[in-house]
């Protein structure tokens, strides 16, 4: 009889000391992020630390104790920190590689949203992209603005018409001359002089 009321003794009490555990975990580390936090604080009055360091450091301290505080309670949960280790780090590692790879494109929408909101030139200006101050570069009228391309339409000196297409970062990387829409346009004429 002792055995069996041992045994639901234990069995009733071991999720008790688990959950203490828990708690204790997060009491900690509570604790610790403010305790870092204010010592954090008074180092920055002591030695008059700029609010620009100060600020990161701890929002980077807060997240690695709470982060670590949050691993230890999974793993008393029954969670094994290898496994979960494992899933982030593939998560992360997948996440860099996708990133890398579609960066050319986000980065021509977003200087897409930055040449529709900021204006740098718009429909019927006469642009030209300057590789090099003493090289000529590519002059055109901005006939359309998409999400990837800005098109411009260039005039050769039979007066033929061609259109070139050029990445929106490009317009953020070089030198932009701009001339409005309503001046005379002759392709050459600068390329010559």
């Amino acid at each position: 009889m002792n055995e069996v009321y041992l045994f639901l003794q234990q069995s009733w009490l071991q999720p008790v000391f688990e959950g203490l555990k828990i708690l204790l975990i997060v009491l900690v580390a509570y604790i610790l992020q403010r305790l870092v936090w204010r010592g954090l604080t008074r180092l920055g009055e002591r030695y008059q630390l700029p609010v620009e360091l100060l600020l990161p450091l701890r929002g980077g301290l807060r997240w690695f104790i709470m982060g670590s505080a949050f691993i230890m309670v999974l793993e008393r949960l029954g969670v094994s920190v290898t496994v979960l280790w494992t899933a982030v780090s593939g998560f992360i590692a997948v996440a860099a590689v996708a990133f890398f790879a579609i960066w050319s494109v986000l980065s021509n929408l977003f200087c897409a949203v930055l040449i529709f909101t900021v204006g740098p030139f718009r429909l019927g200006d006469v642009v030209e992209v300057l590789d090099a101050s003493d090289k000529p570069g590519i002059k055109g009228r901005v006939a359309s603005i998409n999400l990837l391309f800005t098109t411009l339409e260039e005039v050769d000196e039979h007066g033929n018409t061609c259109s070139v297409q050029i990445p929106n970062t490009q317009f953020f990387q070089k030198s932009v001359r701009r001339w409005r829409g309503s001046e005379p346009f002759t392709l050459f004429s600068n390329r010559d002089e």
